[in-house]
């Protein structure tokens, strides 16, 4: 099997500036400071921009090989080093330590627009991309039509695509990718910003050109599920650490398991894989029990309360301010919805620094299983404040749902129902036959 990317001790470095506290400083402190600065810099000239800056690993000591037409997903927590692997795989970094070989063209989708000129038309960027890729002006012409047909972009080919919507750029960016035939697919989170129906159809190709055209394709994504639909094996980080290379379905396994027991709710400040304004930010989630202590693991078919702690960085009131909560299997599959505007149950969030929302559900109906979390807050109709995916892992084990133990609970569906059965023999009349 011929080898087309060898990653041999990888390692990337940054380095991370820090600022003293925001504590009152006197006029005093300034000038004196400022004096000793001026001493130390010419004493020693590198003991200033030393000491406020400190060395950050996103990756270190990462080997692995990819053959030819494998499928291989890259997945991990946020901030594992995913994105930085797909970046120096790209070249659009360069690594700190070790060596990166790769055999054939390779093409990245790693950011919205990545690769696109702003001025530039739909069409004229198709072109670009091609020409970076380094085909000839006719390769590009004979696949232009599947491009445009893929991407369902054919109204606005000729509008400059800084126009284009994000759900426009990743069509089209995607398109591109994918038809115009690199040997290497290098694919991001990205995907994501499309809708489902775009989503799926680009599974469908970047299977169809691993298969059936032997080009190796690397993915990066949360969705679990579409990682084992498309990939053959996967490769699991974890602070910029390789920790497990195996079969797709170990993998993944070991993934689900590791965040639910490793997750903590304090984690939400950190995280910087969001989207929305900020004003009003969600920054701890707990589950609660019906005595309002914390629990760690649920059962099914008892009463729980979701609790969602959040931030009001604007420091102002708003009102009509909607929550959702959003549950998700293991593949990614969203199987439990709570929106407070189906209901009516809107709330006034008021100038307070901090406050929480709790959600009560009775009879938790969700079977064994692991499970994950997003949260969306808004103001109805009028601005997005924060949205977070993957905010939080639970497991569900056990519980008497049903009223008869935890015997025979189900594993193989998702959503328990409790519902009434009725038997009714027909008896049939001899004389009739």
């Amino acid at each position: 099997m011929k080898t087309v990317i060898k990653v041999e001790n990888l390692g990337k470095k940054y380095l991370i500036s820090h600022q003293k506290s925001d504590r009152y400083v006197a006029l005093r402190d300034v000038i004196t400071d400022g004096t000793k600065k001026i001493a130390k810099k010419i004493i020693n000239p590198q003991s200033i921009s030393q000491q406020y800056r400190e060395e950050f690993w996103a990756l270190r000591n990462i080997n692995f090989e990819v053959n030819e037409g494998d499928r291989v997903g890259i997945i991990g927590r946020n901030g594992a080093g995913k994105t930085t692997i797909l970046k120096l795989l790209s070249r659009i970094t360069e690594p700190t330590e070790g060596k990166i070989s790769i055999k054939g063209r390779i093409a990245s989708l790693l950011e919205v627009g990545t690769g696109f000129h702003p001025e530039l038309t739909g069409r004229e960027n198709i072109y670009l991309n091609g020409a970076i890729l380094g085909m000839g002006k006719s390769e590009i012409k004979r696949k232009f039509d599947e491009i445009v047909e893929f991407a369902d972009i054919e109204k606005f080919l000729d509008t400059p695509v800084k126009r284009y919507s994000s759900g426009m750029y990743v069509r089209l960016a995607f398109a591109v990718a994918a038809h115009l035939e690199p040997e290497i697919l290098v694919i991001d989170e990205v995907l994501a910003v499309g809708d489902a129906q775009f989503q799926k159809k680009s599974l469908g190709k970047m299977e169809d050109i691993s298969k059936e055209e032997g080009r190796t394709i690397l993915f990066v994504s949360h969705n679990m599920g579409a990682v084992e639909q498309l990939c053959s094996r996967a490769i699991l980080l974890d602070n910029g650490r390789i920790i497990m290379n195996d079969s797709v379905s170990k993998v993944v396994s070991k993934y689900l398991q590791d965040s639910m027991t490793n997750y903590d709710s304090n984690e939400l400040q950190r995280r910087i894989d969001r989207h929305g304004t900020g004003r009003i930010k969600v920054i701890s989630f707990r589950v609660l029990n019906k005595n309002l202590d914390e629990v760690k693991k649920l059962e099914s078919g008892k009463d729980y309360f979701f609790e969602i702690g959040y931030e009001n960085k604007a420091g102002k009131s708003f009102d009509d301010v909607a929550i959702s909560l959003d549950i998700f299997d293991d593949k990614s599959n969203r199987i439990m919805l709570f929106r407070t505007d189906f209901t009516n149950n809107n709330f006034i969030l008021n100038s307070d620094k901090r406050g929480r929302i709790l959600c009560k559900i009775d009879d938790l109906p969700l079977a064994n299983g692991i499970y994950n979390f997003s949260f969306f807050i808004s103001q109805q109709n009028k601005e997005v404040f924060d949205y977070i995916k993957e905010a939080a892992f639970i497991k569900v084990e056990g519980g008497n749902f049903f009223g008869t133990g935890s015997a025979g609970l189900p594993t193989h569906c998702k959503i328990l129902k409790k519902v009434e059965w009725f038997h009714e023999p027909i008896r049939i009349d001899s004389r009739s036959c």
